[in-house]
């Protein structure tokens, strides 16, 4: 079976909106390393809604590569209960039950299945137990605003650390898996 796997910039005030605006001055070849892992052990990619919307609006014209390439090729698979059709190539809309779907992907034959962005909805898998692995990217910032991962709501959830690595700009890259 498939494992559904995630990773998330993340500053040291939780913030997880924008990354773009602070996080490239610390993206190091430790970094890039560690994300074309990741990449290469997926073959399939879940967005939420916030994230497909924004990346659809972007990444089918972009030539920052070798992430357009890959984004624009993968098959992705949009989880949301709003909208009504995707326009971007390789890409499939899932509506219905959360886990019930995640389970079917995951049925599937094939490597990994990652989620890129969408913190919420990793939030969410990772509340129904349904993410077997989760990578923060923790940067040495402080961003003081924005969208925070963790919010006061959800039940406790126990993680056990699997991988850990500190890059040269001093970014955390701590990986989880959920304890049994």
């Amino acid at each position: 079976m498939r494992k559904l796997v995630a990773g998330l910039f993340l500053s040291l005030d939780g913030v997880v909106e924008s990354p773009d605006q602070w996080q490239f001055d610390n993206f190091d070849a430790e970094m890039m390393a560690t994300m074309g892992s990741q990449l290469d052990s997926q073959d399939a990619v879940l967005l939420g809604r916030v994230t497909y919307q924004e990346w659809a609006a972007y990444w089918p014209t972009s030539t920052d590569e070798p992430f357009a390439s890959y984004i624009n090729n993968i098959p992705k698979y949009v989880l949301s209960t709003t909208l009504d059709r995707v326009d971007w190539q390789n890409t499939t809309l899932v509506k219905g039950d959360l886990a019930e779907e995640i389970t079917k992907l995951k049925g599937q034959s094939g490597r990994n299945i990652g989620v890129a962005g969408s913190p919420t909805l990793v939030l969410s898998l990772l509340q129904n137990d349904l993410l077997e692995e989760l990578t923060l990217m923790i940067h040495p910032v402080v961003v003081g605003s924005g969208k925070r991962f963790f919010k006061d709501q959800g039940d406790l959830k126990r993680l056990k650390l699997v991988r850990s690595t500190i890059t040269s700009t001093g970014v955390a890259i701590l990986t989880y898996q959920p304890r049994e």
